[in-house]
């Protein structure tokens, strides 16, 4: 079906002074429609336009210093791209669960004037794809004054909530650009040990929540011989696609959307762009969907795994910040962290490496001062690094100290047994936790 296209720098000019535009995330972040928007900017011709969204890929020059007072940038999650801009405070970031950040928009907290997004080519029916990413970018399209799409035929028709009508948008930019993609590297022995650490854990019939990266790779690739593995999370990445060519993943055992495998956004190579084009199997969903803990709860042995940057004797989780300095987001953690929990035979996993790069402890007596606790102590089940898995489902403070002390780098277990003797007193050296 047919569409009037403009020029970016035309579309762009319906943004005024104190406006707040969403822009959509990730692979399909509309860079021209931001360029366009920058150089509105820089020419001062408005201030204190709030910038939205929860994660971005490539080059983010609103929030340089130069545009202090005309850009405000508003972030559900900081990445590597804003993380010193964050830092430094020319970037804020607000924390919420990514389930609620729909929410916000819905509801009105955080009103949306303008949406920018990237889409499909529509089809005969008049409808265009949001591809990669619906996270909450559909709650922005359904709320804006005004919605400016970028129109790319790199941007896979992806099923589910992701198809929505042309009439839902105002203003329509022709775009040919690639969508950014994001290479696997290469996996570490560390993240190969974790990999099958967790692997171990998990039941054939299972259903998997996991991000990017090397830690969720590695265990996918131990996954090789399960059956029936279905996929509900808030993101995949080309670590599934082999698991899904050999029919091991095929969501027949799940409750909940059988059959498919359900994502909100997703980040990977062409392949991976390739595989969601089109697709039936896959159902890509608001994240009102993805992230509902009633939702993740009704399908059985949901397997979340997620990631910290530290973690204390206790079981404190500190996913989003090391000390005050910001370093990431709450993002999906305890969505599913708390569904896996309430699933039939559900495991909430957290695994991460016990040491960082130079060789510190990530396993602490005590957080960091200004630490951010994602994920609090009573939402631990199980933890897992290089050196093991531990339960701390139900165990006492003293047990839990035993059980991650013991998963921790040799190197360090003596000094965390010596701060837990300290923190406990002498009975602590009687606790016989189930290692």
């Amino acid at each position: 079906m047919s569409y009037k296209a403009i020029s970016a720098e035309e579309a762009v000019k319906v943004i005024k002074t104190g406006d707040r535009v969403h822009l959509s995330s990730v692979a399909v972040t509309p860079h021209k429609l931001i360029k366009a928007m920058v150089e509105r900017g820089r020419n001062k011709e408005f201030y204190d336009v709030k910038i939205q969204h929860i994660h971005v890929e490539g080059t983010v020059d609103y929030a340089n210093p130069e545009f202090e007072g005309i850009f405000v940038s508003e972030q559900f999650f900081v990445g590597g791209n804003l993380r010193k801009q964050t830092q430094a405070g020319y970037a804020d970031y607000i924390p919420v669960f990514l389930s609620e950040t729909q929410k916000l928009i819905r509801e009105g907290v955080l009103k949306v004037n303008v949406a920018m997004i990237m889409c499909s080519t529509p089809d005969k029916h008049g409808y265009v794809s949001l591809g990669t990413s619906v996270d909450a970018t559909l709650s922005a399209v359904e709320c804006a004054d005004v919605v400016i799409a970028l129109v790319n035929p790199n941007v896979p028709r992806a099923w589910g909530d992701a198809i929505i009508p042309m009439s839902e948008i105002d203003y329509f930019v022709e775009d040919n650009s690639p969508l950014y993609s994001h290479d696997t590297g290469a996996l570490t022995e560390t993240d190969i040990a974790i990999g099958k650490n967790v692997a171990e854990l998990i039941e054939d019939g299972a259903c998997l929540q996991m991000g990017i990266g090397g830690i969720p790779n590695a265990v996918l690739a131990q996954l090789g011989n399960h059956k029936d593995l279905g996929v509900h999370t808030e993101m995949f990445a080309d670590g599934i696609l082999p698991l899904v060519e050999k029919g091991v993943v095929n969501g027949r055992r799940k409750q909940i959307d059988p059959g498919k495998m359900v994502a909100s956004f997703l980040m990977g190579s062409q392949k991976l762009y390739d595989f969601i084009d089109d697709n039936p199997m896959v159902a890509m969903m608001d994240v009102r969907h993805t992230n509902s803990v009633n939702v993740i709860r009704q399908n059985d042995k949901v397997t979340a795994i997620n990631s910290a940057l530290a973690i204390d004797i206790t079981g404190q989780i500190c996913a989003d910040s090391i000390g005050t300095t910001h370093y990431s987001g709450v993002g999906g953690q305890i969505d599913f962290i708390r569904g896996a929990g309430y699933s039939k035979g559900g495991l909430p996993i957290i695994a991460m490496p016990s040491v960082t790069a130079k060789g510190l402890s990530k396993i602490s007596p005590t957080l960091l001062e200004g630490s951010g606790v994602v994920t609090t102590r009573a939402n631990m089940h199980w933890f897992v690094t290089e050196h093991g898995a531990v339960n701390l489902y139900g165990k006492t403070m003293q047990e839990r100290a035993k059980l991650i002390t013991s998963v921790a780098h040799p190197d360090h277990q003596e000094m965390l047994d010596k701060a837990a003797f300290e923190r406990f007193g002498s009975h602590f050296h009687y606790v016989n936790a189930n290692i």
